[in-house]
């Protein structure tokens, strides 16, 4: 019984039976009967869980089944709820709870028309003397009703229509609410408690978009209970609910009212910062943050009442600098950053003349916070931070992060003169002597430095030169230190590219990073950086970089990801020397690793020796990644100039990958089982051909044999990939192509014989396949004439494809159909297929359409369809007529009437592809049973 359920739910210890009662019992709430037992579980002898769920089942049938309920009975629903709360009053504060809920949805059911005064009749019933229940309990009983009513009234399921009406009602109601609760707060015999109720109450209401004006008494008692530390939370929502709702901005006067209470807080404030209540002084500074993020262009626009909204700005100037390190001993500054984005986004965004009057006003606030900033993010005590905890760490780091991007968006209201001041401030603490500076000082104005400078081009600077001359001059003496020295060396590397003198500057502070652990990110990125930017002036420097990467190669002092962007940085270094100078480089930075790789190649195959291959061939292939004689990279028009001569014979990286392709193919012969040992062997070749483009041609033969051997044994998604790759480059190449050709042949007959075998194990090969032959469509169609290539087989296979559960493989498959049906008339293999087979691949896209695919996928066959209409379009009427005239095809809930509809619609339309795309998505809803549903609304 419904007892034993509820007693299992609340009581019984084992899971089971718990999710059981459960479900039972959520069918019961649903259920006609629950009316009935609702009222008996709510009896005064029950334990407060079972009437609780007796209110709960009153408030689901009220508010989802309300048009279950026959007019005549609201009258009693409504004084039977009524009774029950002034009942509870007293009684379980969570059964009242939701007693107040199931009256706040049947007040909402039934406003304006069935129940036109519901507020006022709320007050007037609770208010009336009853003398079983005592006032106090009757005051919070009416308190918690009238908090929850907007509260409903904001997850209440009303349609939109109703929704607004209800809305205007509620607004007009709160007449009957806000003298009850003014009087509540200023009567000097209301406890605590009841105070507390009347502001969350007040909270709730403003959320109702009513008029800033009319919560003005409201908001002025709720600053006064600022003053009650018992009061101090609720009172802060209060006022911070009321002054950010978005209608507030168009009473500006009220706005006005309200600057002097929130300015009137400073005291309090600073008192709470000196004793170190971190509480208050965070819900101060989320009142002043309110106000002005809000309402700052309003605000400003009050052009006389500058002086108090300036106070304002400085009051909220002094939260953002508020003493402590965040997030240890204070948590207020982080709030205040966005205010200052919306504030220099206001005063920009006005007419010249005043902004510039404003400018003047806000220009030195704004040099103020620069400064206030670069305060806040310096770094604790070394002994300090060593008792901060991971998580403190990583927040102080995203701190930094949000103070970096404030820098940034500042620089464009101060432009070029902030880089000034950070440049003297940094300059007259490396120079005076008298004073030495914490190294916490000197690494913040180097962030400062660094922030702007990293994503603003500061080539035009006059201060730039001075900095790189005072780098040198800073005593390194912690990480954090070093780190940001590199990450500004980083930020200049254009810089230094128009600058080349300025390079043996920092050039030797970097190579000295390298081999500190620690350093191991910020320098090895910044020499990437200066290895990219500055390729063409480091000839001189080369010898020194090449010995140092190696050393510290050799000694494994960094991680993977550093080692591999070690090799990038080499890449692009050597990518500016002399043919012969590359090789000689070449051959001292890569023998050791072939040599291990010779060792290794030998071994019996385990994990360890696994990890070491990955490890090398990665290397290989990063550096092969950006080692580009040609120069196809270079976009820099000041570049042009110091073009080197183009090269004669090979290209050095053909040569190395000659000269180890038998040791590749040694290693590729133990490790054909191992996916990402392949992978890495493919990753080589890829992207060697991806940079060297033509200049690879010498490879090509070796290592399509090798690709066919391999995918021959094992067919795996690396080896369909470099096939694409080297089918897009060498397609128009006929001295290249006959060993691609033949490569594609092959990895085409492998994977067809897969499919006769099952291909559902392997959707990545399939969506690999798909592209390699949409690929070869695009750029040499002529691979279909081959008389060895079935056509047949291979389009069966793509209707196939477009029936996996896998949506990647299906957009594949699509893609696919896509080129290969406009082939119809030029290729007559594709054309006889096409004419043949074509009602099957429109079978299997009606199919998806109707159901059986993702929503997502819906595009990719419309562009089928479009392609079948504009190329075979005879074709296209014919089968279309035969799919649809199938019982239930391609759903069940489509009538004849609407298939004959999206038919003609299809194909009417044999230009406009949008068209077609928006016809499939409304015939998809239609054919889902979705039509018309909130599903729809994001679609």
């Amino acid at each position: 019984s419904l007892f034993q359920a509820l007693h299992q739910l609340y009581y019984d210890p084992n899971i089971e039976n718990k999710n059981l009662a459960q479900k039972w019992l959520m069918q019961a709430q649903v259920s006609p009967q629950a009316w009935h037992f609702s009222w008996l579980l709510l009896h005064m002898d029950k334990v407060p869980e079972i009437q609780y769920f007796g209110a709960s089942a009153l408030h689901i049938k009220i508010s989802r089944y309300w048009n279950d309920i026959p007019a005549d009975q609201y009258e009693s629903l409504k004084s039977q709820l009524f009774t029950h709360i002034t009942r509870f009053a007293s009684g379980s504060k969570i059964v009242l709870t939701r007693l107040c809920v199931a009256l706040a949805s049947l007040a909402l059911s039934m406003m304006p028309e069935a129940w036109p005064c519901a507020v006022a009749d709320m007050v007037r019933v609770f208010q009336a003397e009853d003398s079983n229940v005592d006032g106090r309990a009757r005051c919070l009983a009416l308190l918690e009703l009238l908090t929850v009513l907007p509260e409903e009234f904001q997850t209440s399921r009303l349609p939109q229509y109703r929704k607004g009406q209800v809305r205007s009602v509620l607004a007009q109601e709160c007449g009957s609410v806000f003298p009850l609760l003014e009087q509540l707060l200023q009567q000097q015999d209301s406890p605590g408690f009841i105070k507390q109720k009347v502001l969350k109450c007040f909270s709730s209401w403003v959320q109702l978009e009513i008029p800033l004006m009319d919560c003005e008494n409201l908001i002025q008692a709720a600053f006064t209970s600022l003053q009650d530390p018992e009061l101090f939370d609720t009172a802060v929502e209060a006022v911070v609910n009321a002054i950010s709702q978005p209608d507030a901005q168009r009473y500006v006067n009220t706005l006005l009212k309200l600057i002097p209470p929130v300015l009137g807080l400073q005291e309090q404030l600073r008192q709470a910062v000196q004793s170190g209540d971190m509480e208050t002084s965070h819900g101060i500074c989320r009142i002043a943050v309110a106000l002005g993020e809000n309402h700052s262009r309003a605000l400003l626009d009050q052009v006389e009442h500058w002086q108090s909204f300036l106070a304002l700005v400085n009051m909220i100037m002094f939260c953002t600098g508020i003493p402590g390190h965040y997030p240890v001993n204070e948590t207020t500054s982080s709030l205040t950053l966005t205010f200052w984005y919306t504030l220099q986004d206001d005063i920009l965004s006005f007419e010249p003349d005043k902004q510039a009057v404003y400018q003047q006003v806000y220009r030195p606030v704004y040099f103020q916070l620069v400064d206030v900033l670069l305060h806040k993010a310096q770094f604790p005590s070394d002994e300090e931070y060593g008792f901060w905890s991971s998580d403190e760490k990583e927040q102080f780091r995203i701190y930094r992060v949000d103070i970096s991007d404030t820098l940034m968006y500042v620089y464009e209201m101060l432009g070029a003169e902030l880089l000034s001041s950070l440049y003297d401030k940094l300059g007259r603490l490396l120079t005076n002597t008298e004073q030495p500076s914490t190294w916490q000082h000197t690494e913040a104005l180097l962030y400062g430095f660094q922030s702007i400078a990293e994503t603003i081009d500061v080539n035009y600077s006059d201060v730039v030169p001075g900095l790189i001359g005072l780098i040198p001059r800073i005593s390194i003496s912690n990480v954090q230190l070093a780190d940001t020295v590199m990450f500004t060396i980083g930020s200049l590397s254009e810089w230094l590219a128009d600058h080349p003198v300025m390079i043996n500057n920092v050039l030797p502070l970097v190579l000295q990073a390298l081999g500190n652990p620690e350093l191991s990110i910020s320098s090895v990125s910044t020499l990437k950086k200066i290895c990219r930017e500055c390729k063409y002036d480091l000839p001189p420097y080369a010898a020194n970089i090449v010995a140092v990467s190696q050393e510290v190669l050799m000694k494994q002092i960094h991680k993977t990801s550093q080692c591999m962007w070690l090799m990038q940085a080499l890449g692009f270094l050597l990518s500016a020397l002399q043919v012969e100078e590359i090789l000689k480089n070449l051959h001292s930075l890569i023998t050791p690793y072939i040599q291990q790789l010779e060792k290794l190649a030998d071994e019996t195959p385990n994990p360890s020796n696994r990890l070491a291959i990955i490890h090398i061939l990665g290397l290989l292939s990063n550096l092969f990644t950006t080692l580009d004689i040609s120069h196809h990279d270079d976009d820099h028009e000041s570049t042009e100039v110091k073009k080197l001569p183009v090269q004669q014979g090979p290209n050095p990286v053909v040569v190395v990958l000659q000269q180890v392709f038998q040791l590749i193919q040694k290693v590729l012969s133990k490790w054909l089982n191992d996916a990402q040992v392949v992978e890495s062997v493919c990753a080589i070749f890829e992207k060697s051909v991806k940079t060297l483009l033509d200049d690879f041609a010498p490879m090509v033969p070796q290592l399509c044999e090798m690709l066919g051997q391999m995918y021959s044994t094992i067919p795996q998604v690396s080896a369909i990939e470099l096939t694409r790759q080297l089918v897009h480059i060498f397609a128009h190449e006929p001295a290249h192509f006959p060993p691609i050709k033949a490569l594609f042949l092959l990895v085409t007959s492998v994977t067809l014989t897969l499919f006769q075998q099952g291909p559902r194990d392997h959707p990545d090969i399939v969506d690999s396949f798909m592209q390699l032959l949409a690929q070869a469509l695009k750029r040499k169609p002529d691979l279909f004439l081959c008389s060895n290539l079935d056509v047949k087989a291979v389009f069966q296979c793509g209707v196939l494809s477009l029936k996996f559960p896998e949506a990647p493989t299906v957009k594949a498959s699509c893609g696919f159909f896509t080129e290969l049906l406009p082939r119809c008339g030029e290729i007559a293999p594709v054309g006889q297929v096409v004419h043949e087979n074509g009602k099957a691949l429109l079978q299997a896209v009606l199919e998806g359409i109707g159901g059986q695919a993702s929503r997502s996928l819906m595009d990719h066959f419309a562009e089928i369809l479009f392609a079948l209409n504009k190329h075979c379009f005879s074709l296209l009427s014919v089968w279309i007529k035969e799919a649809m005239q199938q019982d239930g095809f391609p759903s069940a809930r489509v009538t004849p009437e609407q298939k004959e509809n999206f038919s003609q619609q299809i194909l009417r339309e044999r230009v406009n592809k949008r068209r077609v795309k928006e016809m499939v998505k409304e015939f998809t809803l239609l054919c889902r049973g979705l039509h018309g549903t909130e599903y729809t609304a994001d679609y």
